[in-house]
């Protein structure tokens, strides 16, 4: 049990787009395919037929679309974690093998449908996909952190040298019970918690923060200038300020001196933020 609740403080990155949700489920389909005609295992080799190749396409069908759509109903899904992710791929071997042992009963082995032979078609399911599904998580987790490390390496080598003075317009902020008047230069960050947001911003050389009663969607549409920008559903930054960053799989987390935590870029708005922090 312990183990279970130490996997779930480890997050992984979920897909963020319907084009990497279509292309992932491509590729789970291929590699499902790939796997039956390269190594052809439980009993696949004694099976012939002219058009033994063709048959087997169904698989790939199969196991693409349920995957397909199993990432598409946890697609708005927040604190996605590792322990997340393994049950939404059982999930997929399970659906997916329910799916494989009817067409298989029916089309290619024509035997009666017994909940005997489906245990066996629900083993080979696993067999197969277990593999699969591991190679697929952990080269995803590395090949997003190595991209996401590389790429703030060079950006903050680049902020580094960033001398460049942009002038700065004044920004009015008005809730229910405050209006704050502040410099855009001087806004460094927001954090919403609910309804209310944190606003951080320098006065006389300290930075100092305000609770405010308005949602983080409200208080963007009163500061959003070329360099405020939402990074992250529960964050606002100020791009000037940004120092440096740092990459992981989950995308990228900007570091600011005047602050003493990092904030979150999600991978659903570094086509936003990243091109920016690279001018």
């Amino acid at each position: 049990m312990k183990s279970l609740t130490s996997l779930k403080s480890y997050p992984y990155p979920k897909s963020e787009s319907f084009t990497e949700i279509l292309l992932s489920s491509i590729g789970a389909g291929v590699t499902v395919y790939l796997f039956l005609i390269i190594f052809q295992p439980f009993g696949t080799e004694n099976f012939h037929h002219p058009y033994k190749y063709l048959l087997l396409f169904p698989y790939t069908i199969i196991f693409g679309t349920v995957f397909f759509i199993s990432s598409l109903c946890t697609f708005r899904f927040n604190h996605w974690n590792i322990v997340s992710e393994l049950l939404k791929i059982f999930a997929v071997l399970l659906l997916g093998s329910v799916l494989s042992y009817f067409y298989n009963s029916l089309f290619i082995s024509h035997v009666s449908l017994s909940f005997e032979n489906y245990v066996y078609m629900f083993l080979y399911s696993m067999a197969i996909g277990i593999p699969i599904s591991a190679i697929y998580i952990l080269s995803r987790y590395i090949y997003l952190k190595t991209i996401h490390e590389n790429t703030a390496k060079n950006i903050s080598q680049h902020l580094s040298h960033k001398t460049e003075h942009i002038p700065s317009k004044l920004l009015t902020i008005s809730t229910n019970n405050i209006t704050l008047t502040l410099s855009e230069h001087d806004l460094i960050c927001a954090q919403s918690m609910e309804n209310y947001c944190t606003l951080y911003f320098s006065e006389n050389g300290s930075v100092k923060k305000v609770l405010l009663r308005i949602s983080l969607s409200g208080l963007l549409k009163q500061s959003e200038t070329n360099t405020i920008q939402k990074c992250h559903r529960s964050y606002i930054v100020n791009l000037d300020k940004v120092e440096s960053l740092r990459g992981n799989a989950q995308g990228y987390k900007l570091i600011i001196s005047e602050i003493d935590f990092e904030i979150p870029v999600s991978r659903s708005f570094i086509p936003q933020i990243i091109p920016q922090l690279q001018r």
